[in-house]
């Protein structure tokens, strides 16, 4: 009888426990390294914040295998609430109707209050339909700025970072008399050098607002701004004014090493240089040709997304909307944006970071949200959206891998690109209709 008591008092401490336990939300992501460490430490305080939801975080590889990894255990019917995916899936992941839960949706069905216009909208575009309405939640989103030596500057005389392209190329040859290798290099080639350079000049990448306005676009990265652009770096990798690296963020090295003085890459890249960089260094925003645009638009952003899949509860939604909410607080969107080197994604955690002095003390962390505020986006700016663009990307790479080389012409190689994008395109297109 004793026993009986007992394990009945067992049973009803197990069930009043279940009864009470955390409602789990998996998140499925991309970012390893300290980055990694900073989402497991995010996650945990959102976890110590309330006892309805716990949100589990898993780190599944690089952009592409989480991407890939969400897709097949959605087909599998094992799939996160939660997945990290990087700018370039957003157009497959928008082709996905019956997959996602468009996060404007999810907040307002959960009954979250959920102010768009509180978020940057150069950020908030890439990842909004036509009627402006979010499908998924800015994470961590960044830009590409210009990073320079400013011990090799002082030693070649120079006073102050290049702000157009002729300024660079002057720059440069400065710096090549005074000893140094290479005048720069970049990261991520395409992004940098055809994508934002587009941008920056307020040219269209490609038909119907860069793929935003519908899936029949033809790209147009082979105009005359982008094939003198991608010519003339030609010529400077023969004269040593630029040094190509590869397709990646491989340039850092040559910039670390002091090789080259300057480099363009994401404004996310600013802790690794911090962190690296044995010299004293700068932050400018990213070049524009003078006489080509009277002033120089927003940059377009790189990064990822949050988006929500679909099969899963209420109760689970619930607590995906209330996650959300909490990364979108001031606080920890300004301590994400602060530790990580990534945009703060509303303008409430971009003031606090102002007002914390944070910009003062790390010169040059503002650049990139200056950078990404300037003027109102345009049809050309706010972003880009492409299906099967990761192939696409690898085109582009081997395009201008081919103009590095001596190989072929800038006109001709772009035609290429253009021409074999495009059929990626149509293939997406066919696919998704």
């Amino acid at each position: 009888m004793h026993n009986l008591k007992l394990a009945s008092v067992v049973v009803g401490l197990s069930m009043a426990s279940s009864a009470f336990a955390a409602t789990q939300v998996e998140w499925w992501h991309a970012m390893g390294g300290a980055n990694g460490e900073k989402v497991n430490e995010i996650a945990k305080a959102f976890n110590d914040s309330q006892s309805d939801y716990e949100v589990k975080p898993v780190y599944k590889g690089n952009y592409t295998e989480t991407m890939t990894s969400a897709i097949a255990a959605f087909r599998a019917k094992q799939q996160p609430a939660i997945v990290q995916v990087f700018e370039v899936g957003t157009a497959s992941m928008m082709a996905a109707e019956g997959a996602i839960y468009p996060v404007y949706k999810l907040m307002k069905d959960s009954g979250q209050a959920f102010d768009e216009s509180a978020y940057l909208s150069a950020v908030t575009g890439y990842y909004s339909n036509t009627d402006g309405e979010m499908l998924s939640m800015p994470f961590n989103s960044s830009t590409p700025v210009l990073y320079y030596n400013k011990d090799l500057f002082k030693k070649a005389g120079i006073s102050q970072a290049p702000k157009t392209w002729q300024e660079v190329e002057s720059v440069s040859k400065k710096l090549l008399a005074s000893g140094v290798s290479c005048g720069f290099t970049t990261a991520w080639q395409s992004w940098v050098q055809l994508e934002n350079l587009s941008a920056r000049h307020n040219v269209p990448f490609a038909t119907l607002e860069n793929g935003f306005a519908g899936l029949g676009t033809e790209f147009k990265f082979n105009g005359p701004l982008q094939v003198a652009h991608i010519e003339k770096m030609g010529e400077w990798q023969k004269s040593g004014i630029f040094s190509y690296a590869g397709r990646t963020n491989d340039g850092a090295a040559k910039f670390y090493s002091q090789e080259c003085a300057m480099f363009t890459e994401s404004s996310a890249g600013y802790a690794g240089i911090k962190r690296n960089a044995t010299f004293d260094f700068g932050v400018s925003e990213l070049p524009y040709w003078e006489g080509k645009v009277k002033q120089p638009s927003n940059t377009i952003i790189g990064g990822a997304s949050l988006w929500v899949l679909q099969g899963h509860s209420k109760e689970e939604y619930k607590g995906v909307a209330s996650f959300l909410s909490y990364l979108s607080k001031a606080s920890v969107q300004a301590d994400w944006h602060q530790f990580s080197g990534y945009l703060p994604i509303t303008k409430a955690a971009y003031d606090l970071t102002k007002e914390q002095g944070f910009y003062k003390a790390n010169p040059g962390t503002e650049t990139g949200v200056n950078q990404m505020t300037t003027g109102t986006p345009t049809a050309n700016t706010k972003g880009l959206r492409f299906g099967n663009f990761v192939q696409i990307r690898g085109i582009i790479d081997e395009s201008l891998e081919s103009v590095w080389s001596g190989k072929v012409d800038a006109q001709t190689a772009l035609n290429t690109a253009v021409e074999r994008g495009n059929a990626q395109l149509r293939r997406f297109e066919k696919a998704n209709k």
